[in-house]
């Protein structure tokens, strides 16, 4: 079983964007028992709030639910349980290290590395109010992933 957490500053827009991106790709994948998907925030402001209706409606634009989807924050703890952190930003890849005490088994990542895009990040739609550029983004992360565990 693969752990993948995706962690943002809110957990409200691109984090759980990835989550229910990446679980779609793997249920069309018949991997469902394979992995297992979360998200988190390295912020508390919007904790228990669910996806920011912009991002929902991407999502559901392209027949994916995010019902049910409460906003938490990263914990240290976070750190054993899962096989891959995946953070958005440079500043949520920081606020990632600090929460989880350092990265001393190379965990943490940020997403657009899996698209081939190192030192790239997904701009914040909630500043940039582009939801369709952080899908495209976070797909193409996604399907980074799933090549990367595809033998998972």
């Amino acid at each position: 079983m693969v752990r993948i957490l995706f962690v943002c500053h809110g957990n409200i827009c691109r984090s759980p964007m990835g989550e229910y991106i990446l679980k779609d790709l793997v249920k069309k994948a018949g991997k469902q028992e394979q992995f297992q998907i979360a998200s988190a925030a390295t912020s508390r402001e919007e904790i228990g709030n669910p996806v920011y209706p912009p991002a929902r409606r991407k999502l559901a634009e392209h027949g994916i639910s995010c019902d049910g989807h409460a906003a938490r924050q990263l914990q240290r703890g976070d750190y054993d349980r899962f096989d891959l952190l995946v953070g958005m930003d440079m500043a949520n890849l920081r606020n990632m290290h600090r929460i989880c005490g350092g990265d001393p088994e190379g965990k943490i990542h940020p997403l657009l590395e899996f698209a081939g895009r190192p030192g790239e990040e997904v701009a914040d739609p909630w500043y940039t109010g582009d939801f369709e550029a952080a899908w495209q983004d976070i797909l193409q992360g996604c399907q980074g992933i799933m090549n990367t565990y595809k033998q998972a």
